[in-house]
């Protein structure tokens, strides 16, 4: 049996989406849970998640929000209120309609003490934060209300994918009311801005701002925007949401406020949020057919040092060596954080460790045997280079120059993604170049389909019945009408007038 040429089987071009599993796995980032549709996030996996959130947090706090935290079940009778958001989530909705267990005649524990009116598992916060904001604004020397919460949710999701659709996933959810509607506007687009910069300065992720189109906004919102990243198989992946939500759930929640006036008013308000699926995002922009790449900024560990040795004493010799480097790299800084730096003195072979360490994505990987100290060297590999790709470099020199270093490695991964997104974006006018561009190519019955297709710059009129048409077509919908581009043309499925290109894709 001949030995796979790669680390991680199948590879991306022979199944992606069972590729995406395995470098999950390979990394150990997280294992599905006993329960359907859920994960166990592992501590690789989870501390991918801590340094997203304080990164984010910082953010937040410094653009004026706080944190609180709010109730896990939400009133069935709060999500009635607003029609349109109860409508759109309905469907996903895990409801406790019970309040204790008893064993019956068998033995078997069973629910009993109906409650008097079920309560929802939080999908997301609107309407119960919308309840509280009711009570604490009062007046307009109350706004701006900034709040953040850091929480889990419970979409009942039939197909899920660990980090991109589970049933339960981590997030965060900004709510804000304003005393005016340019406020709240404001607020709207702010955020957006926040989530794009940390796509690309920290995940190192590409992303094209823009508005959801009627048929995708979400369910009671005015309008919603998001960023929108391309993934190695050419989908889309929704990275983030910011919605202005004009009066609706002001009005809906009863957040009303006596202006300058002395007039009763409805606050204006927003709501925001990113969540888990940004770790399944990162993998899918930059991971190989070796395993996971981990952008540096937020990667657990900077650098791993691996110890070569043959015996005890070199052991000895060598991991001092090594000690003593890692001393000197901690004291450096890259990111605002001091650099991570972990020795791998494991009792493992050698080549079992520099493989261990390529599959986990670790940017920096540093080997020292005895040649090297000599040399006062050290044998330096990056994960955003191929395996074989490593140089000898002066000890001081490295040290000197890691932060630079992993600054190139992010460099390097947003200008891979930067040119793969647009080696797979086009321009297209007709209904058939758009229909034959989404159609793939035919597959033996259950054989993965290939990667096809990509992101399609095309003209739209806005017809909603259409937008459905197309994607019961092509399992393709319109991604986002880009915010800083503007083309008029014609919508080629109508002929009608289009103000410019939107984004078309399949997605996540």
């Amino acid at each position: 049996m001949n030995k796979p040429r790669t680390a991680i089987t199948p590879t991306r071009d022979e199944n992606y989406a069972e590729w995406y599993q395995q470098v999950i796995r390979a990394a150990d980032l997280a294992e599905n849970s006993a329960v359907r549709g859920c994960m166990v996030i592992k501590p690789w996996g989870y501390s991918l998640w801590e340094n997203m959130q304080r990164v984010l947090d910082d953010e937040f706090k410094a653009t004026g929000h706080q944190n609180a935290y709010f109730p896990l079940f939400i009133p069935l009778s709060f999500l009635q209120k607003e029609a349109s958001h109860v409508d759109g989530f309905a469907t996903e909705c895990a409801v406790v309609t019970h309040h204790r267990l008893e064993k019956n005649a068998e033995g078997k524990l069973v629910p009993t003490g109906e409650l008097e009116e079920p309560l929802v598992v939080r999908p997301t916060s609107e309407t119960i934060i919308g309840d509280a904001f009711s009570r604490w604004v009062q007046s307009y020397r109350d706004l701006p209300l900034l709040i953040n919460q850091w929480a889990n949710v419970v979409r009942w999701e039939m197909r899920t994918r660990m980090f991109l659709r589970t049933a339960e996933f981590l997030w965060q959810e900004g709510h804000t009311a304003h005393a005016t509607r340019d406020e709240a506007v404001t607020e709207t687009m702010k955020m957006l801005d926040v989530y794009a910069d940390f796509a690309e300065n920290y995940m190192a992720m590409p992303v094209i701002k823009g508005e959801k189109t009627a048929g995708e906004r979400f369910p009671g919102a005015e309008q919603t925007f998001c960023i929108e990243a391309m993934m190695q198989d050419r989908k889309a992946l929704q990275a983030g949401t910011s919605h202005f939500l004009g009066q609706n759930f002001a009005r809906a929640s009863g957040i009303q406020f006596l202006d300058q006036n002395g007039t009763q008013q409805h606050a204006w308000t927003t709501s925001w949020g990113v969540s888990t699926r940004l770790i399944g995002g990162m993998l899918m922009t930059h991971s190989d057919d070796d395993g996971l790449v981990l952008p540096p900024k937020l990667a657990p560990t900077h650098i791993v040092i691996i110890p070569i040795y043959r015996n005890d004493d070199e052991r000895a010799r060598v991991l001092e060596y090594c000690n003593s480097v890692a001393t000197e790299l901690r004291k450096e800084t890259f990111a605002g954080r001091k650099l991570n730096v972990n020795v791998d003195n494991r009792d493992e072979r050698g080549g079992d460790k520099v493989w261990h360490w390529i599959k986990k994505g670790v940017p920096l990987r540093i080997e020292v045997g005895p040649r090297d100290m000599e040399k006062n060297a050290l044998f330096v590999g990056r994960r955003d280079q191929g395996h074989k790709d490593k140089l000898s470099i002066d000890r001081n020199e490295f040290i000197s120059s890691a932060a630079g270093i992993l600054q190139g490695v992010h460099d390097n991964l947003l200008a891979r993604a930067r040119a793969h997104r647009a080696a797979h974006t086009r321009s297209i006018d007709t209904q058939e170049e758009f229909y034959a561009y989404f159609t793939p190519p035919h597959t033996e019955a259950n054989q993965p389909t290939p990667i096809h297709g990509g992101f399609a710059m095309t003209h739209f009129c806005g017809d909603v019945e259409l937008e459905k048409k197309i994607k019961n077509d092509l399992s393709v919908t319109v991604r986002c009408i880009p915010l800083e581009t503007t083309e008029p043309g014609t919508c080629p499925f109508t002929g009608k007038p289009s103000r410019t290109r939107v984004v078309w894709a399949k997605s996540y």
